[in-house]
């Protein structure tokens, strides 16, 4: 893909790009295997409230006493607390290399990501996100979740940018397909090579 306008601005999604899922289903299957809980209950119960919390409606607190501690358990809050957070783990290529994309073309750079807010405050500190991030348009601060096309807009008037302007990388399809059709040039992120290359492709090369 080539674009005729001048790239001014990345807006990237984090887990699956710069760090591993937070709490996805297989974080949740090994929960499930190491707490001895029912699987299947844990799934049913976090998919009925997860996106309120990922929306930010709802404490992390509160979301684990609804699939978790609404009963009593042989482990502790803290203990399960402790386990999602240890999930999070980075690619140290993919954070290297926006890094030095932003340095070099002097971009502006927005984190579009779906996530709760205890777990997404944890990543941005624990991996120095906020560093070379320049602002988080989080669902759990901004009250939308991708792919509400309302998160993509409100990033837009964040960076004052032009959709024409921003590359948009995601590793979900869906969410790429939703920015793509806001007008903005979209990389569908499956490694780092490939990102790499079409990047280069846009004007984005070290």
């Amino acid at each position: 893909m080539t674009t005729t306008r001048p790239i001014k601005a990345l807006f990237l999604d984090i887990g699956g790009v710069l760090l591993t899922n937070g709490w996805d289903r297989d974080a949740r299957r090994r929960a499930a295997d190491l707490f001895g809980l029912d699987h299947d209950e844990l799934n049913e119960r976090h998919h009925l409230t997860f996106d309120t919390y990922e929306e930010g409606k709802l404490s992390l607190d509160d979301y684990l006493k609804r699939i978790v501690f609404y009963e009593e358990r042989s482990f502790s809050e803290l203990e399960f607390t402790r386990f999602i957070m240890e999930q999070s783990q980075p690619f140290p290529d993919m954070i290297q290399l926006i890094s030095q994309l932003k340095q070099r073309h002097g971009l502006k750079l927005l984190a579009v990501n779906n996530e709760g807010r205890e777990i997404n405050e944890y990543r941005i500190k624990q991996f120095g996100l906020d560093k070379f991030i320049d602002a988080f348009v989080s669902s759990c601060y901004v009250h939308f979740r991708k792919p509400d096309t309302d998160l993509f807009r409100l990033a837009l008037d964040v960076a004052q940018v032009d959709p024409q302007q921003v590359v948009y990388i995601d590793d979900r399809r869906m969410f790429v397909e939703v920015a793509r059709s806001m007008g903005m040039n979209c990389l569908h992120h499956t490694s780092y090579e490939s990102t790499v290359q079409v990047l280069a492709n846009l004007g984005l090369a070290l």
